[in-house]
């Protein structure tokens, strides 16, 4: 530690920080425009200046570290000052430099009211400029279809460049010219393509770079902020979801250490449009081969009608990705007080919840990745199933001394890789010790195995989920206080459907099973819009969208978006979150719960709870670790030993991508129309501004 005077105060500080944090630490307010936590130094907007007693200038904060500051002449500390009259004259100078070429466009910019440059004008600049000359303009850019530009406003800092660069590794801002005629953008003006470009928008300091879908929709005092979760994929990211009146106006990060740092990524920040279209918001009954608007009355009579004639083993329930644990958690005591165990969850048929919890997380945990060494996916493309997730490996990458082996698809991951095989051969290579690879994991101190959805969605995901569970505890990945088996769940839904026991029950069916032809009468079928169900079943269908499943529905009973509901989730590694309601179902659409509820009623089979408070409490007493929110209940190691020892064959078929459509995976997507010009441009059908 390293003791300094800033402003008077004596503070102890770690000797690699900079003034810039050591003045933070000490409770000193410090302006910045280039500086980010989370990006590399680039010390170029000279705003941070502060004064080192007995330098002549001031200096920049950010880039000048405490071990470059000098003691006194009888060694005492180095004293800083942030509020000398040096320091508020070279700020005011600074900020009077920056406006010379701003537009001051402040009622026009989308940016207005959450503006660093706005505020920090009010803060530390003068209220006139000596600068009579012409403002420079600048032509905007063209960069996709998600980060609308307006490059008169940019001030050169560089965010921009460095976050696409380093985080999203995907290098495809720079600057060109020089002096005033420094401009950023882009490789010929294409397109980016990054997954996360989004976040471009939160980190630039001005309104060069705003929201193109949120252009004009509203000013953030007119926004309600409800914090809550993602559900787009696996991770469970933290959002803050602002709305007006009855409407999501749009998504915004949290800061989330543990999972999402600060970035989101822009399926989760774009698909608001999709929460507005092609919604359900009237029950809907099948009569002649067509969908008709019906009262709830009719349709959960329909439902009675079909269900009081079948078989109890011949019915059975499917829930989607996008399902919360209570609306699983009612559903299958409904299926049980019929008579049925023909349960699962889509992307759940190759875990066994018996193994115990540690055979289906991610156990290392997503801030873990951090401390591994060395790491081999399976079967998985995280930049895809878990964009997040992949920036992390990224940035982990990035530090050093880090192997990464991929089996299955050869993708761009963004980062180094070796590419290993596309079968389960080559898994079979390394566990025999055959592979140079192997090696790499052995004498790594911490290892990751993780196997994606590619590898466990597959018909014989089962067996090579135990292949790569017995390769992790081989190699040693398995031992105190580390377990390096990982299980990437691209899905918000399967960690909480495994962990309610939502899995086929004793002689029940499979996923594949009950939608196959004969397979059941009568099919609940909770938003599990990725499985296509053969003719034959009466297929119950309560979700939010007209979507795949709506459209093989007999009888449609219209529930609520994750925005809407307070709900439980359990992300890939295990942790339990809640969704937080930001707004309401439109028109007749209720909460899944409670529709599940009011029909067992009409069914005869009345569920015990009438409210969610008493759902939740019979959800604890069942599932105690489930109360424990934004807590990972520790998972017992011997699980990954037990699915090691089941074994399998595997077929020797290339490991292929699970996610075909980054930006069209779930429901709520593929009704975005953001996320279809997305799809579109990724997809290389619209490459530049030009075209």
């Amino acid at each position: 530690m390293t003791k300094l005077i800033i402003d008077g105060k004596e503070i102890d500080v770690p000797a690699e920080y900079t003034l810039l944090q050591a003045c933070e630490a000490a409770g000193a307010e410090i302006p910045r425009f280039c500086y980010h936590e989370r990006l590399s130094i680039a010390g170029n907007c000279r705003m941070c200046l502060v004064e080192v007693k007995g330098g002549p200038k001031p200096v920049a904060s950010c880039a000048w570290g405490v071990r470059d500051c000098r003691p006194g002449p009888k060694g005492e500390p180095p004293e800083i000052s942030t509020r000398s009259p040096m320091v508020k004259k070279a700020r005011e100078g600074v900020m009077e430099f920056l406006l010379i070429n701003h537009p001051l466009d402040c009622p026009i910019c989308d940016q207005g009211g959450e503006c660093d440059l706005q505020d920090q004008a009010m803060g530390y600049g003068v209220d006139t400029s000596r600068f009579a000359e012409n403002k420079r303009a600048v032509e905007d850019k063209y960069l996709g279809a998600l980060v609308k530009t307006s490059m008169t406003r940019c001030i050169q800092c560089t965010r921009c460049v460095r976050f696409a660069a380093e985080v999203c590794g995907v290098p495809e801002m720079g600057a060109t010219g020089r002096g005033e005629d420094m401009e950023i953008t882009t490789y010929l003006e294409s397109a980016l393509t990054s997954e996360m470009q989004g976040n471009l928008v939160d980190i630039c300091p001005v309104g060069a770079l705003t929201s193109k879908p949120y252009a004009f929709a509203a000013r953030p005092w007119e926004l309600g902020k409800t914090q809550s979760i993602d559900v787009m994929d696996g991770l469970g990211s933290a959002i803050r979801v602002d709305t007006r009146g009855r409407e999501v106006m749009r998504i915004l990060p949290r800061i989330n250490e543990a999972i999402n740092e600060e970035w989101i990524s822009d399926k989760t920040r774009h698909i608001v449009d999709g929460l507005r279209t092609q919604r359900l918001d009237r029950p809907f009954v099948r009569e002649n081969g067509k969908l008709r608007p019906a009262s709830w009355t009719e349709a959960f009579a329909a439902v009675a009608a079909k269900v009081r004639a079948a078989n109890g083993k011949r019915i059975g329930a499917i829930a989607g990705d996008l399902a919360a644990v209570e609306e699983m958690f009612a559903l299958k005591q409904l299926m049980a007080s019929l008579g049925s165990a023909n349960l699962a969850v889509q992307g759940g048929a190759a875990f066994d919840a018996k193994a115990g919890r540690a055979s289906y997380i991610f156990n290392p945990t997503i801030a873990g990745i951090e401390q591994a060494d060395a790491l081999l996916i399976v079967g998985s493309n995280p930049r895809k199933e878990a964009t997040l997730l992949n920036a992390r490996i990224r940035k982990r990458w990035r530090n050093g001394k880090f192997k990464v082996g991929v089996i299955g698809e050869n993708a761009d991951l963004t980062y180094d890789t070796e590419y290993l095989g596309a079968g389960i051969e080559t898994l079979n290579d390394i566990a025999s010790g055959k592979h140079s690879f192997a090696e790499v994991l052995k004498n790594a101190e911490r290892p990751i195995v993780l196997v994606g959805a590619g590898a466990t969605s597959r018909p014989d995901g089962a067996a090579i989920l135990a292949q790569a569970a017995k390769l992790a505890a081989d190699i040693g990945a398995i031992k105190d206080g580390w377990n390096g088996f990982g299980v990437l769940q691209p899905t918000a839904s399967v960690v909480g459907a495994l962990d309610i026991g939502f899995v086929p029950g004793e002689a029940g069916l499979s996923a594949a099973q009950m939608a196959a032809t004969g397979g059941l009468d009568v099919l609940f079928s909770l938003g599990a819009d990725e499985i296509d169900v053969a003719p034959g079943a009466f297929v119950v269908y309560i979700g939010t969208h007209g979507d795949r499943g709506a459209h093989r529905a007999d009888v449609i009973l219209p529930g609520a978006a994750y925005t809407e509901k307070s709900g439980l989730y359990v992300n890939t590694e295990g942790r339990v979150q809640m969704a937080n309601r930001a707004s309401f179902p439109p028109g007749e659409a209720r909460e899944d719960w409670a529709i599940l509820r009011a029909l067992s009623d009409v069914l005869g089979k009345k569920l015990p709870f009438d409210s969610l408070t008493a759902l939740r409490q019979a959800m604890f007493k069942a599932v105690p670790h489930l109360m424990r929110i934004d807590q990972i209940e520790p998972a017992d190691a011997s699980a990954v030993r037990t699915l090691a020892g089941r074994g399998g064959a595997a077929d020797k078929a290339p490991i292929k991508a699970a996610v075909e459509n980054y930006y069209l995976s779930n429901p709520i997507a593929r009704a975005s129309v953001v996320m279809a010009e997305c799809a579109r441009l990724a997809s290389g059908q619209m490459l530049t501004a030009a075209e």
